[in-house]
C-alpha cells in the first residue's frame, strides 16, 4: 500500500506492506486524516520530542532511525476482520476510533500510538489496523471528512472540562488555530459567555466567530485583557473602593483564559495580562524551553492548568456534537491532498491566512 512515511527526517512517498490485524482487530481503509500542529513539530522537532517523552517518562517514544506513518485525526471503512473479532459492525461501515491500537501478547498488552508508531501506521496510510472494541460508528450519515475532525476537536473539548466553568465566567481564548478553534466550540456547547478570542490572523479571527466566538480581537490593536475587563466589569464596580477591597458590592466576573498558542513567552505573557484570581488552562503545545515569574501568579493567585488529549468518552460524545450540528466544523477543513501532497502541506499549514485543516485522502 501507498503512504507518506517520516524517513531520516524527511516525508516521502512509498509503499509498504499492507497491516495484519491481531486478534481482536480490523483492517480498515483510511478515508481521510487531518494534519494536526502535533504532526508539524514531530516533523520539525521530531528529537527534541523523543527526548521530552524519554525525560518525562511517558511512552510516546519513536525510533526515528525507522520509518513512522503519521496521522492520528481519522475517519476510515472497515474492509476485513481479524481473528477473534464479533464483527458487530460490518464490512463497509464508516468508522472512528481514539488514535490507538493495543496488541495483546499472552497477558501483556502493548499500546500503539496511531500516527507516532514503529509498528502500525497511522492515517497517511491506505490502511490501517485498529481494535474493534474502540470502534465507533460514524452516526448520522456524517461525512468523513467532517468526522475526521472529531479528534480535534475532542481536545478543546477536554480542555474545557478540565476548566470546572461556572455560568459566571467570563472565557478568553488565546490563539485561533485548530486548538483555539476547538476550544471555542466547546464553550458554545458549554453555554458560557461572551466568549471571546484573540489572534493576529483576520482569518483566524473570521473562524472564531463562525465556531461561535461572540468578541474577536486582534492584539495588534486591542489587549485582549482590556476587553476581557470591558466585558466582566458589572455596573458600579469600582476597584478602589473600600468595598471593593474587603470583598464587599459589586464583584468582576471571574476568568478562564485558554492558552492556545503553545509558543515560548505565552505564558508570562498572561501572568502579567490576567486579573486576580483567573484560571489559565494550558492547551497549546510548547516544544520549547520556557521562562515565566511566579511573582506574578503568586501575587494575583491564580491557577495554572495543563492539559493534553481526551479520554474515550469525550473523544465518542464530540463524535456526536459534530453530527448532531451542535460543532460546524466544514469551514475548518480548507484543502485536502494526496500523499503526494503530504509534504507541501506541511509547509501550506504555516500560513493562517491560507489553511486551517488539510485533510489527507490517501486513496486520492
Amino acid at each position: 500500500m501507498r503512504a507518506a512515511i517520516f524517513r531520516d527526517g524527511d516525508l516521502v512517498v512509498d509503499t509498504m506492506p499492507e497491516p495484519k490485524p491481531a486478534e481482536g482487530q480490523v483492517v480498515v481503509k483510511t478515508l481521510a486524516c487531518g494534519i494536526c500542529g502535533s504532526d508539524l513539530h514531530a516533523f520539525h522537532h521530531a528529537p527534541k520530542m523523543v527526548d521530552a517523552a524519554k525525560r518525562s517518562g511517558s511512552s510516546f517514544v519513536m525510533d526515528l532511525k525507522r520509518d513512522i506513518v503519521f496521522g492520528h485525526e481519522f475517519c476510515a471503512e472497515i474492509v476485513d476482520h481479524g481473528p477473534g473479532t464479533q464483527k458487530t459492525l460490518k464490512v463497509g461501515t464508516r468508522v472512528c476510533s481514539v488514535p490507538m491500537t493495543v496488541t495483546v501478547a499472552g497477558e501483556k498488552g502493548n499500546v500503539h500510538p496511531l500516527g507516532y508508531s514503529n509498528e502500525l501506521p497511522g492515517g497517511f496510510a491506505e490502511q490501517m489496523v485498529l481494535n474493534e472494541m474502540l470502534l465507533l460508528e460514524v452516526p448520522n450519515g456524517l461525512s468523513a471528512e467532517h468526522a475526521a475532525l472529531t479528534e480535534p476537536m475532542a481536545v478543546g473539548w477536554h480542555a474545557v472540562q478540565k476548566a470546572r466553568l461556572t455560568r459566571e465566567d467570563v472565557p478568553l481564548v488565546i490563539g485561533c488555530g485548530p486548538v483555539g478553534l476547538a476550544v471555542i466550540a466547546a464553550l458554545k456547547i458549554a453555554g458560557v459567555g461572551p466568549i471571546i478570542a484573540a489572534d493576529f490572523s483576520p482569518a483566524r479571527r473570521k473562524l472564531a466567530e463562525t465556531m461561535g466566538a461572540d468578541i474577536v480581537v486582534d492584539p495588534a490593536e486591542h489587549s485582549p485583557y482590556k476587553t476581557w475587563t470591558e466585558q466582566a466589569t458589572p455596573e458600579g464596580y469600582d476597584p478602589t473602593s473600600l468595598l471593593s477591597i474587603l470583598g464587599m458590592g459589586p464583584k468582576m466576573r471571574p476568568a478562564v483564559v485558554f492558552e492556545c498558542v503553545g509558543v515560548p513567552g505565552i505564558i508570562q505573557q498572561m501572568l502579567e495580562g490576567a486579573p486576580r484570581d483567573t484560571r489559565i488552562v494550558v492547551v497549546g503545545v510548547c516544544m520549547e524551553q520556557d521562562r515565566f515569574e511566579p511573582f506574578f501568579a503568586i501575587t494575583k493567585e491564580l491557577n495554572l492548568q495543563f492539559v493534553f488529549g481526551y479520554t474515550p468518552e469525550e473523544y465518542a460524545l464530540t463524535l456526536h456534537h459534530i453530527a448532531d450540528g451542535q460543532i460546524e466544523v466544514s469551514s475548518l477543513v480548507t484543502g485536502k491532498v494526496g500523499v503526494e501532497g503530504v509534504k507541501q502541506a506541511f509547509t501550506d499549514l504555516a500560513n493562517p491566512e491560507a489553511h486551517a485543516k488539510i485533510l489527507v485522502e490517501p486513496w486520492r
